[in-house]
């Protein structure tokens, strides 16, 4: 049974609810097949996967008012965090890691490879998730980040909880988000521009305006001239240097003592370092299972099978950086986007079609399941008083992946039971035609000409902003996104914000928090159902 003694909201007490508990691994597991199936039929028909953390937190909520023993443990603010690190951990692992790249090859006529794919991005899955449980709270993914949709789950679970003031601005939040959805807003835009950096807000809200406007307006196809890509590939670049960078003056005492002061954990700097030293041998060796798994290696000689490797573990690992300070900063990652501008560049290189459906599968799983877990963890580190208690914070955050890979492992059982009924029927992610239009009609010369050209001012935005900021990574995330409401959305937010604490103060912060988490939860659960309705109404 679950321990119920644990302070409400403050998160402190002897002990966090285990995860392997009875009450909550029934419960875990049911919400797991849930979630999985939810996210491939939504990602199947709609090409979305939508957000099933607060659906999570809600159903423990719901049995925690059954007047039964069973159920007391789901009154506690971190058994419902469980429930939802299981579910949203299935939702995104089964439509976005595993059923979309293994549609790719599905689509490209090679059967024979669906499997052996499967096989390597269930690997690349849970290496995925350790490695975001790995890197929460050090300096490169720091837990005070913003994480948006962490933030709106932890905020609802703890106005359920306590209820009052705090209780009535979430609620408040929540009806303008549902309203704002209903007429056909991107609310979770507008949310997230009221919790995160202002410098990456604006970068954001710029990128997504000028892709919308610059057809109409300029005449320029931006996308076809592959300036976001370029961009993405430079910014991503300097990211992944400043990373290094922190991980090598990461050394001494000085460096921990800011640590402590900046809330990271005390050991934070140094096991960033190991965790990217074992996630690049890692993606390594998936690499090299998934070459000889498909039979791709018959087709290449040493030299580039060599290449293909490397070239393989090195963006997978870029993406996953990618996505993750992306979904870190504003709440969106572009995974789709990003994992065709690897296959892009793998297309420049010369690598034969049947590796190049390989390598986008294998990128295309790597970096979602990084975010989400990003997100409960966020969410768990609010609910245990973000970080007042160390000893507590890291065993919550211990259970929240043993209940993420319950959940991961639910997802594979469900794909590996359901995804040729969906290929029986012509179902797959709709990005997958895509990936594989892409493969089929190669690049020319000018294409890596514009990529090399656009990449310098990306690179040169990203180190201006720091790795603070982010402003490289948001810019081109913004460009990468044709969805122009959004960007009008985004900046009226940080209008709204700036407006506000002049008004409020700067002391009035939390109830604005508190507010755009609901806003954003009041989208999600909107985009939920009524996504649902559509895509299981067919």
């Amino acid at each position: 049974m679950s321990h119920i003694d644990i302070q409400s909201t403050t998160g402190r007490a002897a002990q966090h609810p285990r995860a392997l508990a009875p009450d909550n691994l029934v419960l875990t597991i049911i919400l797991s097949v849930l979630g999985a199936i939810i996210g491939i039929q939504l990602l199947a028909s709609l090409g979305i996967t939508p957000s099933t953390s607060l659906i999570g937190a809600l159903a423990a909520m719901a049995l925690a008012r059954i007047p039964l023993s069973f159920f007391r443990g789901f009154r506690s603010i971190h058994a419902q965090n469980l429930a939802q690190t299981s579910i949203s951990s299935a939702t995104f692992g089964a439509a976005n890691t595993l059923f979309l790249p293994i549609g790719i090859p599905f689509l490209f006529g090679l059967p024979n490879m669906i499997q052996p794919m499967l096989i390597g991005v269930s690997l690349a899955l849970l290496l995925d998730a350790w490695l975001l449980y790995r890197m929460f709270n050090t300096p490169a993914f720091p837990a005070k980040s913003p994480w948006p949709p962490g933030v709106a789950a932890a905020e609802a679970i703890k106005a359920g909880d306590k209820g009052g003031k705090q209780a009535k601005t979430l609620l408040a939040g929540l009806g303008f988000g549902v309203a704002g959805a209903f007429m056909g807003l991107p609310m979770s835009a507008f949310g997230v521009a009221l919790i995160a950096g202002l410098a990456s807000m604006v970068a954001f809200a710029s990128g997504l305006l000028i892709r919308g406007y610059s057809l109409p307006l300029f005449d320029l196809e931006i996308s076809a001239m592959y300036i976001p890509h370029g961009m993405m590939i430079g910014a991503g670049l300097v990211a992944l240097w400043q990373v290094g960078r922190v991980v090598m003056s990461s050394h001494g005492e000085a460096k921990a003592s800011k640590s402590a002061e900046d809330g990271l954990d005390q050991d934070g700097a140094a096991r960033l370092g190991r965790s990217l030293r074992i996630g690049g041998i890692g993606y390594l060796l998936i690499a090299l299972l998934l070459a000889f798994g498909t039979g791709i290696y018959t087709g290449m000689s040493v030299p580039l099978l060599i290449g293909f490797l490397v070239f393989a573990a090195v963006a997978a690992f870029v993406h996953e950086l990618i996505v993750g300070i992306a979904a870190m900063h504003s709440g969106w990652f572009p995974a789709f986007a990003v994992a065709l501008i690897t296959l892009i560049i793998g297309i420049l290189i010369g690598f034969p079609p049947e590796a190049l459906v390989v390598l986008a599968g294998f990128s295309a799983a790597t970096g979602p399941a990084f975010a989400d877990m990003g997100y409960d963890l966020k969410t768990g580190y609010m609910l245990r008083g973000d970080g007042a208690d160390p000893a507590f914070e890291l065993e919550g955050r211990k259970q929240q992946l043993i209940a993420g890979m319950i959940g991961f492992a639910c997802a594979i059982v469900v794909v590996l039971l359901s995804y040729q009924s969906f290929f029986d029927q012509g179902m797959t992610a709709p990005i997958n035609a895509a990936y594989v239009a892409a493969i089929n009609a190669g690049m020319s010369p000018d294409t890596a000409v514009n990529l090399l050209i656009w990449a310098i001012p990306g690179a040169i935005l990203q180190f201006l902003g720091g790795s603070g900021r982010q402003i490289g990574i948001l810019f081109a995330t913004g460009l990468l996104i044709n969805f122009p409401p959004a960007g009008w959305m985004v900046a009226t937010g940080v209008l709204c914000r700036l407006v506000y604490l002049r008004l409020a103060g700067a002391d009035r912060r939390d109830q604005m928090e508190v507010f755009a988490g609901g806003v954003i939860a009041g989208d999600a659960l909107y985009s939920f159902f009524s996504s649902g309705f559509r895509a299981f109404g067919k």
